[in-house]
Parts: structure tokens; C-alpha cells; sequence
């Protein structure tokens, strides 16, 4: 086919039913921004000086990338995939250095009367540096070397981020795991981090709290203890089929734990959690020593996610309690564990006024009291989901879901059709990253999730975030046109 066409090619294979669900969220997104920002006694929504104004500009910039991005070909990403990683490593390094104080972070570059923030830009760099390495022809993930190597190329950004003070952001770069995942990584490690979850939330929620007179012992610790000798024994079990040793683990461990808690109860009232650390303990010296004896390593990783899940309660209740007032505190609102309705508490509580007083319909466009009165903080970035609630009420946010929904479904059957690694691994990034943001953005202004100040991809003010999302998802779709070219070509 002649050089001339290709374009011509690449606009007529491109996905647009996703490119259209791409600018139904930006004009929607806009919309809230402006109802959120909107000011009656300065009501010039184009002008520069307004934030929907400056959102419009974001937009048209950002619909004018897009086209750029679809003329470069693949193989320009696929060359340069390591040259991008290094150089977006390098930038987040110098925005270290040079990037002034903002809100207690130092992640935005300043550029005359914007702002650009390079962490979301490098979202797409990681992307493109692990599905290069993937693509190779002799990688395999279950080596050692290798596994360890994608691990330093997801966390490397995630230090220097977190240097920047920009939790939130780097949180973001973890979901780089569930691809690993989608492409062969072993679950135990995902069970892992669910397994630190749940002890968290439970060992702090309840470490106060005790079962009762004749049993003092602390529910969080003694719930955790629990969970650890209940997850060991049915992962040695699952990872190296010894029945025997799951027989003497629940006969010996559980059977032991099950006596002392009625001895506990109906004969002389004693802290259990002591002799349940001790059984745990006792677990991990018996996995080591299967370990040696039938010459198998799968018990040895066993008995350390053993042993860190016994240890994990104290060493994170000792953490808890030098934590910043402020940062303990919002866990302590987030778990339930106290009502702080002015201070941490204050934000998602007006949220969820905000959206609670839109009822059904809504109260209509620039109509939002909460909003209007600035009662919400961050409205028209952080918690710009609350806007949609109270002006477009139930009915309009559950259209922006389903328009999300459709987006991320879209974001699937896209990715799981591409012919080669490289294009996978991407999509999948793509995938998650927008998951990710949609989950914990809608999540913490409903209450559910942290606030870690994160943006709603497409609807939250921010040139940044827009452009970054815009380079993520359309990368992505000039790689998914070249797939269809190749259809047609010939």
C-alpha cells in the first residue's frame, strides 16, 4: 500500500466506538467542571481566568494530541520504549529538585501560567517499558531474575514519587501489578496483598475493642492471629498438596487454640493471643522443617508469609501510633473508628450532602447549593463526582458510570485482541490505570475508599491528568489500527 494512504488507513481501522465514548466524557466532564466553578458574580465560563475556561483549552489540546498520537506508528513505542522510561524517570527526578512547594508536595513543574505535573505522564512511559521487556522472545516471568526485574521498573517511579510527597499518584502505579498478573504472574502474591488489607483494616479497627470478660483479649489481634494460622494452613495445603501436614495443623494448632479458648471461658479468664502466637510460630518451624526434609521451596515462602503475617499486626500498630495526627486521624474516619465531620471528615461529608441532595434528577445545571456555596473543597478535581450527583442527581450519575462502564468494556475486548505482547501488556495498563482512578475517585466521595487525591479520568480540572490520560488511551488505539491494517493491507 502507498506511504500516502497510511493515514488515510489508520482513521478508517482506529476504534472509534471508544473514541466516541472518549469525547462524550470530556464534554461531560467539562460541563461539571464549569457547574462546579462556575461564579455568578463573574460569569464568563470561556475566559481564561475560569476554570472552565482553561478546561475548554485543556480539552481542544488535548482532542489536538490525540490526532497527533494517531499518526505515529507503533514501531516508534517500540523502539523507544526504554529511551521514554529513562527519560521520564530523569524528569521526575529533576521536578524533585526544582519544582517549588504546592499543597505539601513537589510534583508540579510551573510553565509561565500553567502547571504540569509529570507523574502522569509517566504512567505511560511504565506502560511502554513493561510491555517492551514482556515482548522479548526467551522472557519468561516465573524466573527469578526476571520477575524481579519488571518489580524495579514499576517501583522505581513509585520512590521518586513518593519523594515528591504524592502518595495518592504512586498508589496508582500498583495496579501495573494486576498485568503482571494477567500475564502469568502467580496469584499468591495478589493473595498477599489481600492478606495485608484485611489485617490492617481489621487489626486497627478493632484494636481497641475486647470479646468480653471471660475472654480479654483484643478482637483486632486476636481476629488476625486467627486469619494468619487459617491462611497458612490451607496455603500448604493448596501449594504442595500435603495432607498430612494439614492434619496436623488443624489437629495440633487449631485443636490446641480451640482448648485454651474454652479453658479461657469457663475456667480461668487469660489473653489467648499468646498461645495463638506461639502455635503460629510453632507453624512456621514446622514448614521450615518439612522444607529440609522433603527438599521443597514452596515451604519455606510459606512459612515467611507465616511469620510476616504473625508479626504484621504489632509492627503495624506500632506504626499506627507514630503516624502524623492528621494521617491517623483519616484512617481512624475512614474505618469507622470516630466522626471527624469538621476536620478529616469535613470533605467527604459535604460530598455526601452534595450528593444526596440531588435526589433523583438533580437539582439542575448550576443550581447545586453545595456547590455553588463552596461547602465541597476540591470540587472540581478531586471530588468533581459529587457536582454530577448534586446537579444531574441518581439518574445522571449512573449515566456517567454506565458511560464508564462502557469505556472500560471497550478498554477489554480492545486489549484482549491484540496479536503480540507488546500490545497487550499496554492495553492491559491502560485498563487498569483507568479502573484504578474510577474505583477510588467515585469510592472516596461516597466514603468507601481513602482519600488519597486522585482525579476522575476526563471530568476532573487539570491539564495534566487530561493530557496524561489522553497519551495512555490513544497510544493504545494507534497500536490497535495497526492490528486492523495489517487486516487490509494486502
Amino acid at each position: 500500500m502507498a506511504q500516502g494512504n497510511d493515514n488515510a488507513t489508520i482513521f478508517k481501522s482506529i476504534d472509534w466506538m471508544t473514541v466516541c465514548l472518549y469525547v462524550i466524557l470530556i464534554t461531560w466532564g467539562w460541563f461539571s467542571v464549569c457547574g462546579a466553578s462556575y461564579d455568578f458574580s463573574h460569569p464568563d465560563v470561556f475566559g481564561f481566568g475560569s476554570n472552565s475556561g482553561k478546561q475548554m483549552i485543556w480539552a481542544f489540546t488535548s482532542f489536538a494530541l490525540a490526532g497527533v498520537l494517531l499518526t505515529i506508528e507503533k514501531k516508534f513505542y517500540d523502539m523507544g520504549a526504554y529511551v521514554i522510561y529513562g527519560a521520564m524517570i530523569l524528569l521526575l527526578i529533576v521536578t524533585l529538585v526544582i519544582a517549588p512547594d504546592t499543597k505539601g508536595s513537589r510534583s508540579w513543574i510551573p510553565l509561565g501560567p500553567v502547571k504540569l505535573q509529570p507523574a502522569e505522564f509517566a504512567k505511560f512511559a511504565v506502560a511502554l517499558c513493561l510491555g517492551k521487556y514482556m515482548d522479548r522472545f526467551n522472557f519468561n516471568m516465573h524466573e527469578t531474575k526476571e520477575f524481579f526485574k519488571l518489580v524495579a521498573i514499576i517501583c522505581v517511579p513509585i520512590i521518586i514519587i513518593i519523594c515528591q510527597k504524592e502518595t495518592g499518584t504512586a498508589l496508582v502505579y500498583f495496579t501495573f501489578f494486576m498485568v503482571l498478573y494477567r500475564e502469568g504472574m502467580t496469584g499468591s502474591l495478589l493473595f498477599t496483598a489481600f492478606a495485608v488489607v484485611v489485617y490492617f483494616v481489621v487489626g486497627i479497627r478493632f484494636c481497641e475493642d475486647t470479646v468480653s470478660v471471660n475472654l480479654p483479649v483484643i478482637v483486632g489481634e486476636f481476629v488476625v492471629q486467627l486469619l494468619c494460622m487459617i491462611f497458612t494452613t490451607f496455603m500448604t495445603w493448596i501449594y504442595t498438596g500435603n495432607k498430612t501436614a494439614l492434619k496436623v495443623m488443624i489437629g495440633a494448632g487449631w485443636g490446641t487454640v480451640f482448648l485454651v479458648i474454652l479453658f479461657s471461658v469457663y475456667v480461668i479468664p487469660f489473653n489467648v493471643c499468646l498461645v495463638m502466637l506461639v502455635v503460629n510460630l510453632l507453624f512456621v518451624v514446622y514448614l521450615i522443617g518439612l522444607a529440609v526434609y522433603e527438599r521443597l521451596f514452596r515451604y519455606v515462602l510459606i512459612a515467611v508469609f507465616a511469620l510476616m503475617s504473625t508479626s504484621f499486626f504489632y509492627i503495624c500498630h506500632t506504626m499506627f501510633d507514630h503516624l502524623a495526627d492528621h494521617q491517623r486521624i483519616r484512617i481512624e474516619v475512614l474505618l469507622g473508628m470516630k466522626e471527624d465531620l469538621r476536620g478529616a471528615g469535613y470533605n467527604v461529608n459535604q460530598a455526601k450532602i452534595a450528593i444526596g441532595s440531588g435526589g433523583l434528577y438533580g437539582k439542575g445545571f448550576l443550581n447545586g447549593t453545595q456547590t455553588k456555596l463552596k461547602y465541597v473543597p476540591e470540587q472540581d478535581t478531586d471530588f468533581i463526582f459529587c457536582t454530577v450527583g448534586e446537579e444531574e442527581g441518581f439518574v445522571g450519575s449512573a449515566g456517567v458510570l454506565v458511560v464508564y462502564l462502557l469505556f472500560i468494556w471497550r478498554l477489554i475486548a480492545v486489549a484482549e485482541r491484540q496479536t503480540d505482547t507488546f500490545g497487550r501488556v499496554y492495553g492491559y495498563s491502560v485498563l487498569c490505570i483507568f479502573l484504578f482512578h474510577l474505583f477510588i475517585n467515585v469510592g472516596m466521595v461516597l466514603g468507601l475508599t481513602p482519600v488519597i487525591g486522585i482525579p476522575l479520568p476526563f471530568f476532573s480540572y487539570g491539564g495534566s491528568s487530561l493530557w496524561g490520560f489522553t497519551l495512555l488511551l490513544f497510544i493504545f488505539l494507534r497500536m490497535d489500527a495497526e492490528r486492523n491494517m495489517k487486516r487490509t493491507t494486502f
